[in-house]
């Protein structure tokens, strides 16, 4: 990519995509469009269509999904399968249709088999039952993965296709009704340190081992893939190791300077017992991710109080 090429960053509000966004800038370029979600709905083919013939872009990062928890994925299971699917497929043909050099799908951890060996190396796809929990959204971002590899195969586009980890970072969705775990422990830390509250009840056992990676460590990892990486298979981006969910609570805790007790809900689910990328080959390839996660969450926690009021009112 030369800086005045024409970029797209596709779901660029999100947290993935406004971290690239954010990166793109940091490196000088400048010819970057984005469109909102009411300006230009993935989902809708002619729009999609029509966009592409208009702008021609000539690089695509595709960021744009609906994401959430275990409770938004188990819940609005045919949304997530749905909504995905059909952005993707549209945003992928375009692409193909509308020549453009190199495009990148982001895609999740999720993708592989619940019960896979650790750590999860790339080759672990499609060797096992998925997550039952969230595994409308695996199928869709598995479908994505393969429609990278099919388009490549049959017209030799430039289409990679990076697995992020459990992500966390600056413009995290705090709702408690749809978020991850790591932004819902400091939305219920923080307002139970507020209101004195004597306890926090959080779902699970805590037992769960998961694997953080903070966002900006992710569109590093991105830009450097776009610049240096042209081939068929997909790349774990992760940090390499992981730590239990109590842990992480415990981490929280104290960086939030709550003083109650935890109490552990065991009739919720688990989800997977474990998700630890392996990063040998993103670390072969010349990339390391660079923020601990005690110096990640204090710098999101920090921006999380600075805009608690606006948060609340969204929810």
């Amino acid at each position: 990519m030369n800086k005045k090429d024409k970029i797209y960053v596709a779901g660029h509000r999100g947290m993935v995509g406004s971290a690239i966004y954010r990166k793109l800038h940091q490196e000088g370029y400048t010819n970057i469009i984005t469109r909102t979600s009411s300006e230009l709905d993935l989902r809708n083919q002619s729009a999609v269509q029509d966009f592409f013939a208009t702008e021609k872009p000539e690089y695509v990062f595709l960021a744009a999904a609906k994401v959430g928890g275990i409770l938004a994925n188990n819940t609005y299971r045919a949304e997530f399968l749905y909504d995905n699917l059909i952005l993707e497929a549209n945003v992928i043909h375009e692409c193909y249709k509308a020549g453009v050099k190199k495009l990148m799908f982001l895609g999740s951890s999720c993708i592989y088999p619940k019960m896979a060996p650790q750590p999860l190396t790339e080759d672990y796809l499609l060797t096992g039952t998925l997550e039952p929990t969230n595994e409308p959204y695996a199928i869709a971002k598995i479908a994505g993965i393969k429609l990278c590899e099919a388009y490549r195969d049959q017209y030799n586009c430039n289409f990679i296709s990076a697995m992020p980890t459990n992500l966390y970072g600056p413009n995290d969705n705090y709702d408690l009704k749809n978020s991850h775990v790591l932004p819902a422990m400091i939305r219920k830390f923080h307002t139970a340190k507020i209101e004195g509250a004597p306890f926090v009840e959080l779902w699970g056992s805590g037992s769960p081992l998961r694997e953080f990676l903070h966002v900006n460590d992710l569109a590093d990892a991105c830009y450097f893939l776009m610049q240096t990486y042209d081939g068929k298979g997909f790349v774990n981006i992760g940090v390499g190791h992981d730590l239990s969910i109590k842990d992480l609570a415990n981490l929280i805790k104290k960086i939030v300077g709550y003083n109650g007790e935890l109490q552990w809900d065991s009739t919720k689910p688990d989800g997977t017992p474990r998700k630890l990328m392996s990063v040998d080959k993103l670390k072969s390839l010349g990339f390391t991710a660079k923020i601990s996660l005690e110096e990640g969450i204090t710098s999101v926690y920090k921006e999380f109080v600075e805009k608690y009021d606006q948060i609340i009112a969204k929810a």
